[in-house]
């Protein structure tokens, strides 16, 4: 291996470090707690390494959200093919989807609640967000009707998805109702 491609694969491997510790951080402490003197702290490095990779806090936020958006998308992919049947996938997509957002509540949280820098909706989305929403629109497609776009269909879907995880993360919603919840989505909106 040469000296830049050695020099290439510990750069990237510290970037993911501080990744991982920003997640870590958030998890435990809410984003408030993600600083740069606690994340250098925490992988060991001084706070200019940080600044070597990020310009700070919001980039470091965005670049979780689009990691954050990768995974979210394999994980509807491959629940939305294990299921059989159009109403089977979109409960399955439906509860992945809230699934992810209760498991992961401070990437999701950098995904959708705070200001990464990241654009939605236009023509320089990255391509991790822009994946996301076509794992969505790959299920959701088939269950639009003949009188909708089934991207339109699935910005609706995918907004009230968004405001059931939101509410349920912050306990507005009573959890133990998540199921219920879910089966009412997809009976009232999609066409079966």
């Amino acid at each position: 291996m040469s000296i830049p491609e050695r020099k290439e694969r510990e750069r990237a491997d510290r970037e993911h470090l501080i990744l991982t510790a920003a997640r870590e951080l958030a998890e435990q402490q809410g984003w408030d707690g993600v600083t740069t003197r606690r994340l250098a702290e925490r992988i060991e490095h001084s706070q200019p390494v940080l600044y070597s990779h990020f310009r700070g806090k919001r980039e470091i936020i965005g670049a979780v959200a689009l990691d954050g958006a990768a995974e979210m998308a394999v994980a509807l992919r491959a629940a939305a093919s294990a299921a059989d049947g159009p109403r089977a996938r979109v409960i399955a997509l439906a509860r992945a989807y809230l699934g992810f957002a209760a498991r992961n509540r401070a990437v999701y949280e950098a995904m959708f609640q705070l200001d990464g820098g990241l654009a939605f909706a236009r023509a320089d989305t990255p391509e991790p967000l822009k994946d996301a929403f076509a794992a969505l629109v790959e299920s959701l497609g088939e269950v639009a009707g003949d009188d909708v776009h089934p991207a339109l269909f699935t910005e609706v879907f995918w907004a009230a998805l968004h405001g059931l995880a939101t509410l349920t993360g912050t306990e507005r919603l009573l959890p133990e109702d998540t199921e219920r919840r879910t089966e009412l989505l997809v009976d009232r909106l999609a066409v079966l």
